[in-house]
């Protein structure tokens, strides 16, 4: 098992989850960690798309097909952003190098109409990854996750079904090797 000590738990690190999750939730995927405190950990799943666009959900939006992704298993019914010009959006934080979540929507809509805004530079998310004070430190002991630094390159990058093996091949060593793994050991 590679050594995860290079990386700690905080708001712009990707969790990759570990080849041998299976929960449906997580299974292969990449999150977004965009805060992390005593209280507990909220993130983002990068590479879960939905087959619902933003004018599904907000009607506000109907000029921009944008995807919708699914952020995690909690709260479904909520709506999050990344994007990379948290300069120009009122109450984004930044969560990585270049990359905010959140802000003023009515701000966000407008740079859509402007063209700012697009599929290379914004995602919207249902629901979020959540959890507890020490579950992750938890799950992060029992070996379910891999660690490594966020980057506006990664969590913007298409196509999303190739992300978790793309980001482990990044790290090298081991996780290149891992990145390999089939989906079912079985049809090897």
């Amino acid at each position: 098992m590679p050594k995860q000590s290079e990386f700690e738990i905080t708001k712009g690190t990707l969790l990759i989850a570990n080849v041998a999750l299976q929960d449906p939730n997580f299974k292969r995927t990449v999150v977004l960690l965009c805060e992390h405190n005593e209280q507990g950990t909220f993130g983002l799943v990068l590479n879960r798309p939905l087959d619902l666009y933003l004018p599904d959900v907000l009607e506000e939006f109907d000029e921009w097909e944008a995807p919708l992704w699914l952020g995690g298993p909690v709260q479904t019914n909520t709506l999050h952003v990344l994007h990379t010009i948290g300069e120009r959006i009122e109450g984004s934080i930044e969560v990585a190098d270049g990359v905010f979540w959140g802000g003023d929507y009515e701000e966000i809509r407008e740079l859509i109409r402007l063209k700012v805004l697009d599929k290379t530079n914004l995602k919207f998310f249902l629901g979020y990854s959540g959890w507890g004070a020490g579950q992750l430190e938890d799950e992060m002991q029992s070996g379910s996750w891999y660690l490594a630094k966020a980057s506006q390159q990664v969590v913007f990058s298409e196509p999303h079904d190739k992300m978790w093996r793309r980001v482990l091949r990044a790290k090298g060593g081991d996780y290149a090797y891992i990145a390999n793994f089939p989906e079912d050991p079985r049809l090897n």
